[in-house]
């Protein structure tokens, strides 16, 4: 309990005191996912002015990443958290248990943490453990198969790929069994969700409710940003988004300081 509530207080993303005095360095080792969002749209993308999640100037190795981490150790005096958050899903490749083993190793009080669409959550959380990982976001926009279904195109699973109805099913049942068992496990959880107009905006608040059974401390609601298959449906408004914060606020506290990092993001506070 000791180390869970060190991450709440300690953690940019799991506290708008500490987003304010902790950096933040988010590794590009995870390129491949295993789930289709339709808003999704990953890019190898070198402005790196442009804030938005699954975008990276290039993928690096664990042996770069680990490098890159001794580099900053060395320059920076200061505290930060580092991180694995795409391009892909992080739990969908090797290469994220390689590179936090490299830095868990050498660096063991470093706070260390990824975000996930939660597909592999419950089957890997003993290795994501075993890294040195405390702090988890998970990305879930549905608790309901009839929203999820108009969110997500495709999910992998065990050698094979799902669509539509069968897609949703499986990963909310997946990811809501992967928290339930993180949470027990005594880590930091918190539950992203794309707040997405006519879609899931009206259902934001029913899954606050089921995230609030689930033991979930955090939820995190932000903006679609129109890409991907969803590139032609309208960004919600301030606030839209100020309305879903407010109704899911009666269930879960809101984090309202997210930014769309990147997953290449090194942020330091000034």
């Amino acid at each position: 309990m000791q180390v869970l509530e060190k991450a709440a207080q300690n953690h940019p993303c799991f506290n708008e005191e500490a987003h304010d005095r902790v950096g933040r360095i988010h590794l590009p080792v995870a390129p491949k996912c295993n789930i289709q969002c339709n808003f999704c749209e990953r890019k190898i993308c070198m402005n790196l002015a442009i804030h938005h999640p699954g975008w990276t100037a290039k993928v690096v190795s664990p042996t770069e990443a680990a490098k890159l981490v001794d580099s900053i150790v060395l320059e920076k005096d200061t505290n930060f958290v580092i991180g694995v958050a795409g391009p892909g899903d992080p739990l969908a490749n090797e290469s994220t248990f390689e590179t936090l083993k490299l830095i868990h190793n050498a660096f063991p009080k470093i706070m260390k943490c990824i975000s996930t669409n939660g597909l592999l959550l419950e089957d890997r959380l003993e290795q994501i453990i075993e890294v040195g990982i405390t702090a988890l976001t998970v990305t879930v926009n549905a608790a309901d198969v009839d929203v999820g279904q108009r969110v997500y195109a495709w999910v992998k699973y065990d050698g094979r790929v799902y669509r539509d109805r069968e897609a949703a099913e499986l990963l909310l049942l997946k990811q809501f069994a992967g928290i339930k068992k993180a949470v027990a496990a005594g880590m930091l959880v918190k539950v992203n969700t794309v707040l997405v107009p006519g879609i899931n905006d009206k259902h934001v608040m029913v899954l606050a409710s089921h995230l609030k059974d689930l033991g979930i401390r955090l939820m995190n609601i932000m903006p679609l940003i129109p890409s991907g298959r969803m590139k032609d449906v309208p960004a919600p408004t301030c606030d839209d988004l100020k309305r879903a914060r407010q109704a899911c606020e009666l269930f879960v506290p809101q984090f309202c300081k997210c930014e769309h990092c990147r997953a290449d993001t090194i942020h330091f506070p000034i």
